[in-house]
């Protein structure tokens, strides 16, 4: 088969790919125009009334705009922190274990909840967090008093980020396994030859050579800053702790599907795109400086 032939046949491979990406997100792009006009179902987009930015200057007077934007921020900031964290120090103490049996089995149960909806991993914290969940009675056994963990403003954002972590460490450590696997194993044997121990051998050889893939994920989650993660938030949490847990994304579910402002909903979700879009190109310069990644 010829280089013709094979051009041909990637052409055809990516043509329904190309097809769905027109359908579902070029096409609704023109959507976009909804952010300028006072939106009415009945009129349409043809027959609203264009009344430019005010959408986007009434989003900066509302009062909770303030509140939304943090908790975005600290939410999303906390979930980068705890995802380049955790699965590193996971993997490294998986890469400790030397039994394939007992690895192999760790692996598994770390990686399942990463399957799971978060409808049904968050009906599991629900009621392992209620007044008569597991956490609770453990607390009255041992004489304290129980706490209202999801009604409580101070423990929400904990909540929010140490459940994404149960859910995604085990499925964000195989990038540093397999970054342990390209490690060149003559390193370990020629520091064992000079005496080197594990400890000085995961501070002189693992650790330098993770440095790179560290800096990249870092680099790369950039870009998702305001990406706190709607599905979660939307089925944790509850009208008390909005001042703490209400983010972007949720807080244009509410505005635009359930109070109906449309305009007000794309205004905020269009500065969301553009800020991301920035963000990314940032992350991705970033990326090919310190880490020599690029895809184009």
């Amino acid at each position: 088969m010829n280089m013709k032939s094979y051009r041909k046949h990637y052409h055809l491979m990516l043509l329904p790919g190309v097809i769905l990406l027109i359908i579902f997100h070029v096409i609704p792009m023109f959507g976009i125009v909804i952010a300028f006009q006072d939106f009415k179902i009945g009129r349409g987009i043809w027959n609203s009334e264009w009344i430019g930015l005010e959408n986007f200057t009434y989003l900066f007077e509302i009062r909770d705009s303030g509140t939304i934007f943090f908790n975005t921020v600290f939410i999303a900031l906390c979930k980068i922190a705890a995802h380049l964290i955790v699965p590193l120090v996971f993997a490294l103490m998986l890469n400790e274990v030397r039994v394939m049996a007992v690895k192999r089995w760790v692996q598994t149960v770390v990686y399942l909840p990463h399957f799971i909806s978060w409808v049904i991993l968050a009906g599991i914290v629900i009621d392992m967090l209620s007044l008569n969940g597991v956490i609770n009675q453990t607390l009255k056994s041992l004489g304290t008093q129980p706490i209202m963990f999801l009604a409580s403003n101070t423990w929400f954002p904990a909540i929010v980020v140490g459940s994404d972590i149960w859910k995604e460490f085990g499925f964000a450590a195989i990038v540093y396994l397999a970054a342990l696997a390209g490690i060149n194993p003559a390193l370990y044997e020629a520091a064992e030859m000079d005496g080197a121990r594990r400890f000085q051998q995961l501070l002189y050889i693992t650790l330098p050579g993770l440095a790179t893939t560290v800096v990249l994920l870092a680099t790369l989650s950039i870009g998702n800053i305001l990406n706190a993660g709607f599905d979660q938030i939307f089925n944790l949490y509850n009208p008390l702790v909005y001042d703490s847990g209400d983010i972007i994304d949720t807080f244009v579910y509410r505005v635009g599907l359930v109070q109906a402002q449309y305009g007000l909903a794309t205004a905020v979700s269009l500065l969301k795109s553009a800020i991301g879009f920035v963000l990314i190109v940032i992350s991705y310069r970033l990326a090919y400086r310190y880490a020599n990644y690029r895809i184009f």
